[in-house]
């Protein structure tokens, strides 16, 4: 009998999960190598991670960045008829925007626009919003629609519908961004999507929880109000936040064979699916790519492509617990440009998780406990 409520329990709970596919898709640095225009495109339009992230920007605008490196994605819904749209699902901002058929940037040409004169239920809010960009912005108008994610239905979801959006955008697979973080850095105060779904009643638990495949074009998943084991092995690692703004949390270090390498004394770091690298503080990440045996090249950390295998792995020391990654999950491969690392320099003291260390480990966003749970991914 007991067995019998278990598996029901089970079946109940696997009901609540609403899952959101991922595709893992080519990014914008491949889409540019192909075309034979990198390194044209990266002295005009250089890297900057940790601008979205900038404190004098935490309440009004939210910056962002051309981070040419992400590829993951997933397709939502907004208005009635829905009209579909690719977006990047972002736990490092709070806005959702989409390009609208007021945009003529050269971003909005190449994607699909949101028309509010073909939803019944598009309301316009009155306010404009204005989201930074390193190297531009994204600039529109807000309004009101229902917008549908992993079969929930959001009404009257508040929402960004862009005017002129940064040139990088043009070359990036998803057409949008929903944030994923707190109201505290919403821009313009709007609504994050997943606090509106928290109020309504709409998931059956306060959490998100992201996987992301590592070899394959399929399989990625976000679950919006639940956990899935099956992404999984071993315990989870439950992280309190030291700030409920990004899903931030303190790191006491980072450590090679036994040394310390990085965040020597403890710092800060944000689990970012927004943020493709691992960034920190331009002399511990040149550090660590010196134990690793990388060389400067052309603004990148290169390595042997035949001693991967061979190659030390980091550890990153979180809350008592250690979290490794080996070379095969450090080291990106291209075609055109070979074997560089997955880490990047910045000006900052802050470090950000991406999806370099997500890949390894399955990230739950847990907002009623302002909690980050990481559990080794299958």
């Amino acid at each position: 009998m007991k067995l019998a409520f278990a598996l029901l329990a089970m079946v109940a709970l696997s009901e609540c999960l609403h899952k959101i596919p991922l595709i893992k898709g080519k990014t914008a640095r491949e889409s540019l190598e192909e075309q034979g225009l990198w390194e044209v495109y990266r002295k005009k339009y250089p890297y900057h991670p940790m601008i979205k992230f900038d404190p004098s920007f935490a309440v009004g605008n939210e910056q962002m960045t051309n981070d040419a490196d992400l590829s993951y994605y997933g397709v939502i819904s907004i208005g009635t008829p829905p009209q579909s749209f690719s977006v990047i699902f972002d736990t490092g901002s709070s806005n959702l925007w989409v390009p609208s058929v007021y945009c003529s940037s050269q971003a909005c040409t190449n994607h699909r626009k949101y028309n509010p004169g073909q939803s019944s239920t598009f309301k316009w809010d009155g306010k404009t919003l204005s989201i930074q960009y390193g190297t531009g912005s994204m600039t529109g108008y807000l309004g009101y629609d229902t917008v549908q994610v992993g079969g929930i239905v959001d009404p009257n979801q508040i929402f960004g519908l862009s005017v002129t959006e940064a040139p990088f955008m043009a070359h990036m697979a998803a057409d949008g961004i929903l944030g994923l973080a707190f109201p505290s850095i919403s821009s313009s105060g709007a609504t994050p999507v997943f606090d509106n779904m928290m109020s309504q009643g709409l998931v059956s638990q306060d959490l998100f929880s992201v996987y992301l495949s590592s070899n394959s074009q399929s399989g990625s998943m976000l679950t919006l109000g639940g956990i899935d084991s099956s992404y999984y092995t071993g315990q989870i690692a439950w992280i309190p936040l030291s700030s409920e703004s990004y899903w931030q949390i303190t790191m006491e270090s980072v450590t090679i064979n036994g040394n310390v390498v990085a965040c020597n004394g403890g710092c800060q770091a944000i689990v970012d699916t927004g943020t493709s690298l691992i960034v920190g503080p331009t002399a511990d990440i040149n550090n660590m790519n010196q134990w690793v045996s990388a060389t400067q090249y052309n603004g990148d950390a290169m390595v042997n492509c035949n001693s991967i295998q061979s190659m030390p792995e980091i550890t990153f020391n979180i809350n008592g617990y250690s979290f490794t990654l080996p070379a095969s999950a450090y080291v990106r491969q291209s075609a055109y440009y070979g074997c560089r690392t997955g880490f990047s320099g910045s000006n900052s003291n802050l470090w950000i998780l991406g999806d370099v260390f997500i890949r390894e480990y399955y990230s739950i966003f847990d907002r009623s406990n302002n909690m980050v749970g990481l559990a080794k991914a299958v």
